[in-house]
């Protein structure tokens, strides 16, 4: 049993991947979502990847996001906030972006798994359930 989870310890560590290289705004909006189902975006107008903008601010939301064992803020300015979340099991990483557009009081959000095709709905739920704890 012990040779069997030392053969993991390779594999497990992977699940992180890369930290993605589109990270951040770019010309006042965040990067589009790739064309597999790991992705939610309050940009996209596609029926797989839209999300409706959270009415918080952002300090609203990083208060939500200090509380969730599962999120790890790791930038954060006047507008925006980059945050990346581990899943538990499998410690998979997806990367949340938080966009604050003050001229009408909402933030844009785009949430997407670093690895994998599908991710079974964890990026919108993540989204609905930050949206819930958020009011």
């Amino acid at each position: 049993m012990k040779r069997f989870f030392l053969t993991l310890i390779p594999f497990l560590s992977a699940c992180a991947g890369e930290p993605p290289q589109n990270i951040g705004v770019t010309g006042g909006q965040l990067a589009p979502c790739p064309e597999s189902p790991n992705c939610v975006s309050s940009f996209e107008s596609d029926e797989e990847h839209d999300i409706e903008p959270l009415a918080a601010n952002l300090e609203q939301i990083e208060r939500v996001l200090v509380g969730l064992n599962e999120a790890n803020i790791v930038s954060a300015s006047e507008n925006y906030i980059y945050a990346e979340f581990t899943s538990r099991l499998m410690h998979y990483v997806d990367d949340v972006e938080f966009l604050y557009d003050q001229s009408i009081g909402i933030t844009h959000v785009r949430s997407a798994s670093r690895i994998g095709y599908s991710d079974l709905g964890a990026n919108r739920n993540r989204i609905e359930s930050i949206r819930e704890l958020l009011q």
